[in-house]
């Protein structure tokens, strides 16, 4: 009976480790293309800074590639096939979703928010930022509230979840706004700082990103209203929970060892490229405790 008992138990060890390891993701259908094409593809944005943008070298950078590339290496080690190359897609906020479910990219490394309607569609990461919405105005402009855009235009970026906050927020206070879109964030701070809009509604880390490495930072400033947080996410495919697992555990194993702290630093908190701008904004208490306690839910 001692035997019996111990080699049961011997048994049960050894299929709790092979579930730690490659066969966990057995039933990945992501991993049986990636198996099968010999490499794996990223989706990434090209003027979403700092998470995902075509950097000095016009190659894509950012907090979001970087986690993408330890999700590559834990690709190469669940299937075994270190030589697995990458390819790079660029995508944008109307395409990244279609790209996804199409097969056309495998994840999306970019600045995606997570939301209950998107969930239908796609699954997302453990969160890798924590983002709250805001206006921004030109500098020499007398605007200091929401209010002050009555009878203005606004831009918004198309395809950006943030549109129907601002409806809702210029709604709420009976505001006779006109709402125009930009193709992405760039031609969003252009219509901007052209004056062919009054103000651009979208997630302030994004704000930041364009407005350090525009030629002129102090000709724009942000409102001080902030509205509900946000969670970004690397974004999978939804019918494949396997390999958001070993995404998921690619974030998880750089929070616990204190690497994505670096990595926050080095995108957040220093000069980065293309202009050495640096966005000296420290981890918010939001997304520290996130880090500590990594999720991929919709509330703090």
């Amino acid at each position: 009976m001692i035997r019996r008992d111990s080699f049961t138990f011997a048994v049960a060890v050894i299929s709790l480790a092979l579930l730690d390891g490659p066969a966990a993701q057995a039933g990945s259908q992501t991993l049986d293309k990636i198996r099968e094409t010999g490499k794996i593809t990223f989706g990434y944005r090209e003027a979403s800074i700092p998470f995902a943008y075509l950097g000095t070298d016009q190659k894509p950078t950012g907090l979001s590639l970087d986690l993408c590339s330890a999700v590559a290496a834990k690709i190469r080690v669940a299937l075994r096939r270190p030589e697995l190359g990458i390819d790079y897609v660029p995508v944008n906020a109307s395409n990244r979703i279609p790209l996804l479910q199409n097969g056309a990219i495998d994840v999306e490394c970019g600045s995606t928010t997570n939301t209950a309607e998107r969930q239908k569609q796609v699954s997302f990461s453990v969160a890798t930022y924590v983002a709250s919405p805001r206006w921004l105005v030109s500098a020499a402009s007398g605007v200091t509230e929401p209010k002050g855009l009555d009878g203005q235009t606004v831009v918004i970026t198309q395809g950006s979840l943030n549109f129907a906050v601002a409806k809702k927020v210029l709604d709420d206070q009976k505001l006779n706004v006109t709402f125009v879109q930009a193709k992405d964030h760039a031609e969003s701070l252009l219509m901007l700082g052209t004056g062919r809009a009054a103000a651009w509604f979208e997630d302030d880390i994004l704000i930041a990103g364009l407005v350090a490495n525009a030629s002129d930072p102090r000709a724009f400033r942000m409102l001080a209203a902030t509205y509900a947080p946000s969670y970004y996410g690397l974004m999978t495919r939804r019918e494949d929970p396997e390999f958001k697992a070993l995404v998921d555990a690619a974030i998880r194993e750089k929070m616990a060892s204190g690497e994505f702290g670096k990595l926050y630093a080095k995108w957040f908190e220093a000069p980065i490229p293309p202009k050495g701008q640096n966005l000296q904004l420290p981890m918010s208490e939001a997304m520290m405790a996130r880090v500590a306690s990594p999720s991929d839910a919709l509330a703090p």
